[in-house]
């Protein structure tokens, strides 16, 4: 353990400064203690920083992809379209921590390698890669469920003689695509809302696709003076539905009225002809949440999912009449939901262009990258200037992992989640004393609409904080038996679900020898949210109490 004069001393340790890391922020700052946010990039963003990539933008309104805890920001931004791409999102949360003050205590280009605790004193020491080392009460990792990129195992990337990119390190500068032969990796949501965008730019653009995927409409525009007056009149009901994921999936709040009554329909007393009305209003809509909300039991019921599935392939077979293409762009082999959906204006359309090639790699596999291109099966080389890898990331459990974090006894946490992640409410961790997550396993995280999802976290840790440390409280943990019912929870309610019937980053299944186990929490946001008041109302249970002399005793 480093000396104590070697660190910056504070109460709250924040590790990421996208949403989750400063509205945790300005929360630790209300409650009367000092915080440190930690973060890796050289501004605020979060993922939003990283992932840079032409095209990249929300799938989620913006409107709703937005804090409501300040009413200061709230009134002072307008956000420009139906679903924000990256650069302004990442001004909203610069803007975010300039109009709240949040810079003063937030420290950029620090990448956190170690977080240490130590028995004796109750505190964990957290050693940053530029020499920073922080000595703290509570550490609480806000480091986004999509931040550790993953690269496709493919022999021989290293000898390409081009440019390789992959879309969640995507240059600050930009990349020249222009006039260029671009191979993209990858067609799920990175890929998807890249490829419409440069096909236009490049000379030559070859898609390799392996598991073609749901992509819906975006339907996105700019948002109109009669938006806003809508959203202003309705903000405080939509909003209210949102946080509990009532309204269009929490997502979809300015096509509301034309999808009041389209919610969770039961599709056995509806006609063929009304089922198809309703999936067309949904389809016409634009977005993910319509139809994965139109009727119940989509996530549940593979005779209900399998009616919606095959909805969307008639949409994909509208726009693609080649049959070979059109083999090579139909999802099969598993339901719609199994793997996040996507979503992307004009993807379909761009296959219909000279310039974009669609190779299938599951008729014909990628066999090596050589120093020109990409080598197939039959011999055929793909000839390449630029590869593009689209290829996701070590989801949920990587950007924690990528941290040396050890609790109690030296324990590592990587090694204590070898066979899956453990914890209490998605937010707390056995043996791990004054450690929380935000966003992390075991919470509905990356199925729901996660910025509110995120206020909901830092809501209930803010009266945890207040209700136990501020009490003289010294160490918080979650009880071993609590959390081993939690996850039991967990696996349930997944067992209930289609999430583990395709090899998604839903379960590990990208990331060779990571445990197959259904990482976020399907039980349903407003369960999730019950969960947690009931921890709240009976004094926090589930959570173990003791003080740092005790435990070093």
């Amino acid at each position: 353990m480093l000396d104590a004069s070697e660190s910056k001393s504070v109460d709250v340790v924040i590790v990421g400064a996208g949403f989750a890391g400063l509205h945790m922020l300005w929360k630790v700052r209300q409650i009367g203690l000092t915080g440190r946010i930690i973060e890796a990039e050289a501004d605020t963003g979060g993922c939003w920083y990283a992932n840079r990539y032409p095209g990249a933008r929300c799938d989620v309104e913006s409107v709703t992809y937005s804090y409501s805890f300040s009413d200061e920001v709230e009134r002072e931004w307008q956000w420009s379209e139906r679903y924000p791409p990256q650069a302004e999102i990442q001004r909203y949360l610069a803007f975010v921590a300039d109009r709240l003050d949040l810079r003063r205590d937030i420290e950029f280009s620090a990448r956190v390698e170690q977080a240490l605790f130590d028995a004796a004193t109750g505190r964990w020491t957290v050693i940053c890669a530029n020499g920073s080392v922080y000595s703290t009460h509570i550490l609480i990792l806000a480091v986004g469920p999509l931040t550790i990129p993953k690269m496709p195992d493919i022999p021989g990337a290293e000898s390409f003689k081009g440019q390789s990119y992959h879309t969640a390190r995507w240059p600050r500068e930009g990349a020249n695509l222009a006039g260029k032969r671009v191979g993209l990796i990858g067609t799920g949501s990175s890929g998807t809302q890249l490829m419409p965008a440069v096909a236009d730019l490049v000379e030559k653009l070859s898609v390799f696709i392996r598991t073609p995927n749901y992509v819906l409409p975006a339907r996105n525009r700019e948002l109109t003076t009669a938006d806003r007056a809508y959203w202003e009149s309705h903000k405080a009901e939509l909003k209210a539905k949102a946080r509990r994921m009532e309204v269009a999936g929490g997502g979809d709040v300015l096509s509301f009225e034309s999808l009041r009554d389209i919610r969770a329909l039961d599709i056995a007393t509806l006609t063929e002809e009304e089922r198809q009305e309703v999936m067309e209003t949904c389809w016409q809509a634009g977005g993910p949440a319509p139809l994965i909300f139109a009727f119940a039991n989509v996530y549940t019921d593979p005779a209900v999912n399998e009616i919606v599935s095959r909805f969307i392939i008639s949409k994909i077979a509208d726009t693609i009449t080649d049959p070979v293409l059109l083999e090579t762009l139909t999802p099969t082999g598993y339901p719609f939901l199994a793997k996040r959906p996507c979503v992307a204006d004009g993807y379909y359309e761009s296959f219909l262009k000279a310039s974009v090639e669609a190779i299938n790699v599951r008729a014909n596999p990628i066999v090596r990258i050589v120093p020109n291109g990409i080598e197939l099966r039959d011999g055929h080389v793909v000839p390449l200037d630029v590869i593009v890898y689209a290829s996701g990331f070590d989801a949920m459990t990587g950007s924690l992992f990528a941290i040396d974090i050890r609790g109690r006894d030296g324990v590592r946490l990587a090694d204590t989640w070898q066979a899956g992640p453990l914890t209490y409410l998605g937010v707390a961790v056995h043996d791990f004393p004054n450690m929380f997550i935000l966003g992390g396993p075991g919470s509905p995280s990356v199925i729901t609409n996660v910025v509110p999802t995120n206020e909901f976290q830092v809501d209930f840790l803010g009266d945890l904080i207040a209700q136990t440390y501020l009490r003289g409280v010294d160490l918080v943990e979650a009880d071993a038996d609590a959390q081993a019912r939690w996850v039991q929870h967990c696996q349930d309610r997944a067992a209930q679900t289609l999430f583990d019937r395709a090899d998604s980053w839903y379960i590990g299944a990208n990331v060779p020898g990571k445990p197959r186990v259904v990482l976020p929490y399907t039980g349903g946001t407003i369960a999730y949210q019950a969960a947690c008041a009931a921890s709240a109302e009976k004094g926090f249970e589930g959570f173990v109490r003791s003080d740092a002399a005790a435990m070093s005793g």
